[in-house]
């Protein structure tokens, strides 16, 4: 058929299709995914920035202002239940206030979290994967300290001291 289209709406790839409007839909797909992308980090760090905001008042005021259902949102409900991997870095991140290695995010869901860390074969491999993801979502930022050593840092507390990168570009931990 004419145009590259096969019978009954399906499309004939065993010709030449050179048609406009597949690269033009190819196109504008790939737009509108970058745009979600970006909104998709920035309503992460708008997640993050709001959850460390209303820690820091549980923190000044005690937990008893905080209802029961935002107690379990920003992952501070205590109901015998280990908060997953992800959220624990990210609430070691976020406390932290600086930027942390992968083994001081380690040590630190060490001393908080014991057993969070025996469930994982390579705790340090664990840790380094999940602040990388924390980066593609937008809510941290590696960072390049001044002795040459990859760092990351919640980007609601960023440090101007460090000196940003992206993680991909930085050399293994």
């Amino acid at each position: 058929m004419p145009g590259g289209w096969g019978g009954a709406g399906s499309i004939d790839t065993g010709g030449s299709y050179n048609n406009g409007h597949v690269q033009e839909v190819v196109r504008q797909a790939h737009e509108e995914l970058r745009h979600l992308l970006r909104q998709r980090a920035e309503v992460m760090r708008r997640i993050g920035t709001i959850k460390q905001t209303i820690a820091g008042l549980a923190n000044l005021f005690g937990e008893g202002v905080l209802s029961e259902e935002l107690l379990e949102l920003v992952d501070r409900k205590s109901n015998g239940r280990q908060p997953g991997f992800t959220k624990a870095c990210r609430m070691i991140l976020m406390e932290a206030g600086r930027a942390m290695s992968a083994r001081d995010v380690c040590e630190q869901i060490g001393q908080k979290m014991p057993p969070m860390l025996a469930r994982h074969k390579d705790p340090m491999a664990s840790v380094t994967t999940v602040l990388n993801r924390l980066v593609e979502y937008g809510e941290a930022q590696a960072v390049l300290l001044s002795n040459g050593r990859r760092a990351w840092q919640w980007i609601a507390g960023a440090n101007d001291g460090a000196q940003s990168l992206n993680a991909s570009a930085l050399p293994p931990a």
